[in-house]
């Protein structure tokens, strides 16, 4: 049950990253799936560490853990619309 919260979560989570970024008319479901796991991935070793809080990848799902998980996913997509345009927007 855990494993479809998370997954599910996840794609939340991946999904208004992608809407925040201006990336949501490129990605699909599973992408953006993928986009809120690995950004909390992401915010697990940067951000957790500062700010004393969990991610949804630690089996976390309190609003600071999904402020952090989100913050990742945000962070995920900049990198990757650097890397492929040149530019974050």
């Amino acid at each position: 049950m855990n494993l479809i919260i998370w997954l599910v979560i996840g794609g939340v989570i991946g999904w208004l990253a992608s809407i925040v970024m201006k990336t949501n008319g490129q990605q699909g479901l599973i992408l953006n799936v993928v986009v809120g796991i690995v950004g909390a991935l992401i915010a697990g070793w940067l951000i957790s560490p500062m700010v004393g809080v969990g991610t949804i990848n630690q089996n976390n799902f309190s609003v600071p853990a999904l402020l952090v998980s989100f913050l990742g996913a945000v962070v995920l997509l900049a990198v990757v619309n650097l890397l492929r345009r040149g530019s974050t927007t």
